[in-house]
């Protein structure tokens, strides 16, 4: 079972830290799609993954164009500008999950041409929208509880403390 999680143009390192670490601890591919707002080994993106970079299957692509061409599948369009919420949709094992650029969102064309494939995280309607890595979380854990959680541990254990 793995999701795929699509990051196109990410502008903020932190916030592909800590999206590679969401993808690594929940077995998530994660696609980045150039140009990217930072260098690759930035050391406040490897800071935000921690040591859970070897876990990650990472792939990077020149532009949209040369992801779709090597991807197929079911795609779903995070954007505020969707008529129904991430909820709303039934999540399938190697859906992709697509996120734009914090600053700008997914390109406007992609979302006109991709109307039925658009969903939105709901939020009072002053905010602009949440934090990217935050609306990354959402978005695959709900995909992730759609399918049970299949592979991943689902119970923890107390350790006794004596202080």
């Amino acid at each position: 079972m793995a999701f795929n999680i699509v990051l196109v143009e990410p502008e903020i390192p932190q916030n592909t830290g800590n999206i590679a670490r969401t993808c690594a601890a929940t077995g998530s591919r994660l696609h980045l799609i150039e140009p990217l707002g930072f260098v690759i080994d930035d050391k406040k993106l490897k800071r935000a993954g921690l040591d859970y970079w070897h876990l990650l299957d990472i792939t990077f692509y020149k532009d949209l164009d040369d992801f779709f061409a090597k991807n197929q599948g079911n795609f779903y369009y995070f954007t505020t500008k969707a008529p129904r919420h991430y909820a709303q949709v039934t999540y399938q094992d190697g859906d992709y999950l697509v996120f734009g650029k914090e600053t700008k969102g997914l390109p406007e064309e992609l979302l006109k041409a991709n109307p039925d494939s658009c969903v939105r995280l709901p939020m009072i309607s002053q905010a602009r929208s949440l934090n990217l890595s935050n609306s990354v979380c959402v978005g695959v854990y709900e995909a992730l509880r759609q399918t049970d959680f299949v592979g991943l541990q689902e119970e923890g254990q107390l350790t006794k403390f004596t202080w």
